[in-house]
């Protein structure tokens, strides 16, 4: 259902599969007339709203209602441009959600990073 939400649907960002314990998320950004700028490369700003919701909304879904998830701050670095469909995959293991809840009962709350690289689909697995 949140391919056909109105303000992930901008994004031109599409989710193309989700695991049953949600920890990995796989999403492709198509490169299409709505997002492609003026050079002919996908705008950074799509890349950035499509890949943005994800790792909170992920998160979310896996530690339940019991746990706040908010995502704070974010950053992006372009390496090149993206001429072409862009592929990024979201996942949690075991272990980082496990470190997670430990340290929200013994600290209360967590700040948690988590890097994302955006790729072609040549890298996509």
């Amino acid at each position: 259902m949140f391919n056909i939400s109105p303000m992930y649907r901008r994004s031109c960002g599409r989710i193309v599969f989700v695991s049953k314990d949600l920890h990995v998320v796989k999403i492709k950004i198509a490169l299409t007339y709505k997002n492609k700028n003026y050079v002919g490369s996908m705008f950074g700003g799509s890349l950035f709203a499509a890949t943005d919701p994800i790792y909170m909304i992920q998160l979310m879904q896996i530690l339940g209602k019991n746990y706040v998830v908010w995502d704070k701050a974010t950053e992006i670095k372009f390496k090149k441009p993206v001429y072409k469909n862009a592929f990024a995959v979201f996942e949690f293991t075991f272990d980082e959600i496990q470190e997670i809840i430990n340290k929200v009962a013994t600290e209360n709350e967590v700040n948690y990073t988590k890097k994302l690289f955006i790729t072609d689909e040549n890298n996509m697995i």
